[in-house]
């Protein structure tokens, strides 16, 4: 009869330094004395957009699908050959949207009346000249392209740039820690925590468009400049 009671006792005395080392943990951790400091600190840096994003494609319209498709597909095939013969790899070539629509037409108390078909392909292109994107794009349309949108413009490997910006926002968060303390009398006396809620590009206050500047000038991309912020979530404790 002793056994079941000495195992019990065994299982019940292996469960005490798990609840104990619970119990520590939260008993030695050290508490704040001093007041505690929220701060949200944003870190910016600019770069030159390396990489376009234009979507460039065909429409046709003819009185059978057949002869839209067939119209569609020869035409694509020369925008394609150009975009290869203007060295665009096929790894920055993607198909977007291909279509084929019925058109009809409607008059007043009559049933609609079928006229044709629009058939439409789209391909994704991403230039990394962008420099040379604009004459490459009056290439395409040379070639039967009439539907062309965009830019998108990126930056290829942003990584080093948002580094550069979480340092800015790292330092800036402590600037402004400093900055509390000393209006209240106070110093920093640690940071308890930080976080990051994200780097990303700050889109252009207006849209890039690609532009003639005259009638017989190739169409142009302005890179311009792009914004990259950090933003941090950092706690300090002031005494």
């Amino acid at each position: 009869m002793k056994q079941p009671f000495l195992l019990a006792l065994a299982l019940g005395a292996s469960a005490i330094p798990a609840a104990a080392s619970a119990q520590v943990t939260a008993t030695f951790a050290q508490p704040i004395a001093g007041t505690k400091l929220d701060i949200n600190a944003t870190g910016e840096v600019t770069r030159v957009p390396d990489v376009a994003v234009i979507s460039a494609g065909v429409v046709t319209r003819s009185t059978t699908a057949t002869a839209a498709i067939q119209e569609n597909a020869d035409r694509m095939e020369r925008v394609r050959a150009a975009l290869k013969r203007a060295g665009i790899a096929d790894r920055d070539i993607q198909t977007s949207n291909i279509s084929l629509n019925p058109e009809y037409r409607y008059e007043n108390n009559q049933p609609p009346q079928l006229v044709g078909y629009t058939a439409s392909n789209q391909v994704s292109i991403r230039f990394r000249d962008i420099r040379n994107s604009g004459r490459i794009l009056d290439a395409l349309v040379a070639e039967g392209a009439n539907q062309i949108n965009g830019p998108n413009l990126t930056i290829d490997k942003p990584e080093g740039a948002l580094d550069e910006a979480r340092a800015k926002a790292a330092t800036n968060g402590r600037a402004r820690a400093e900055l509390y303390a000393r209006a209240l009398g106070m110093r920093v006396v640690r940071l308890l925590s930080v976080s990051e809620s994200g780097g990303y590009a700050v889109p252009p206050p207006m849209p890039m468009v690609m532009r003639a500047q005259e009638a017989d000038a190739s169409s142009k991309i302005d890179p311009g400049e792009q914004k990259l912020q950090v933003t941090l979530a950092m706690t300090f404790e002031l005494q």
